[in-house]
């Protein structure tokens, strides 16, 4: 049987369905249906599918490891509440060049996976991440092309409520899956503690 991890009412009510007017190729199996306003509705059962494999996958990298990236606001306050939590390496705001790539920068980092908010975006922490050879997590809306992608998280990642649910799940299972907490319970924070204000 397959877990999932809330209810599919928790994902709609927080807007993670809510695609774009547009609708990449490489997106098309996330897209549940097309609405007349032609907005591209994201199939949420695959979005919980998928953090739950993405967290699984990040259980095998120790926390100071990882780096999640968001340039955008809405991304900030959960990428920063992952690392309070989890421990893992927020680089959020702009992307500084050479920041995975140059070892004389002075804010150099040498992660060994890398989680992108929005690959648009977020183009400059792709890009490094490819010359790193760095595997890439990426949260993916309709719009967004999969290129150099290891695995989409399908999801509104435009939306402060939608990017709070998603880095709330990701940081929690990778945490039970890490052996960081014994059991959902031991997890205190909410959903609202990863939510942009």
């Amino acid at each position: 049987m397959i877990k999932i991890l809330v209810e599919r009412d928790e994902y709609l009510s927080r807007g993670v369905h809510i695609g774009m007017r547009t609708k990449s190729k490489d997106m098309s199996p996330f897209v549940f249906q097309i609405k007349k306003s032609k907005l591209a509705v994201v199939n949420v059962e695959k979005t919980d599918e998928r953090i739950l494999i993405a967290a699984k996958f990040l259980s095998n990298y120790e926390p100071e490891n990882i780096a999640v990236v968001s340039r955008k606001e809405n991304g900030i306050k959960p990428i920063i509440k992952m690392q309070e939590i989890a421990g893992v390496r927020a680089v959020s705001g702009r992307f500084l060049p050479g920041l995975f790539t140059n070892p004389n920068a002075k804010e150099f980092i040498e992660p060994k996976i890398v989680v992108i908010t929005d690959p648009s975006e977020d183009k400059q922490g792709v890009k490094e991440a490819m010359a790193a050879k760095l595997p890439i997590i990426a949260i993916c809306d309709t719009g967004n092309f999969t290129d150099n992608i290891d695995l989409v998280i399908p999801a509104n990642n435009k939306g402060k409520k939608a990017l709070g649910i998603i880095y709330y799940l990701l940081t929690k299972y990778y945490m039970l899956n890490k052996g960081l907490i014994k059991s959902e319970k031991d997890f205190k924070s909410t959903i609202e503690d990863f939510t942009a204000e």
